[in-house]
């Protein structure tokens, strides 16, 4: 999870990722950011993340994000 972290706060270090649950329904991350916590995650984490995955909810805090991330590389 640290990672995660690393990695967003990266993009946004004014954001609090560790309690904000409204990365995407509050417009804190952009289409641009999603891309690129994308390819970071796959550098970090090697795992790909599916069109399909890519939604607002999976996207939203970085504790979901956390969990798809888990549930990916489970599979």
């Amino acid at each position: 999870m640290d990672e995660l972290i690393e990695i967003l706060e990266n993009l946004h270090p004014e954001v609090d990722f560790e309690t904000c649950t409204t990365l995407i329904d509050d417009k804190i991350l952009d289409s641009f950011d999603i891309i690129s916590i994308i390819s970071e995650i796959n550098e970090t984490f090697d795992v790909v993340i599916p069109a399909e995955e890519i939604i607002p909810e999976n996207f939203n805090s970085a504790q979901a994000l956390y969990a798809l991330i888990t549930r990916l590389a489970d599979e």
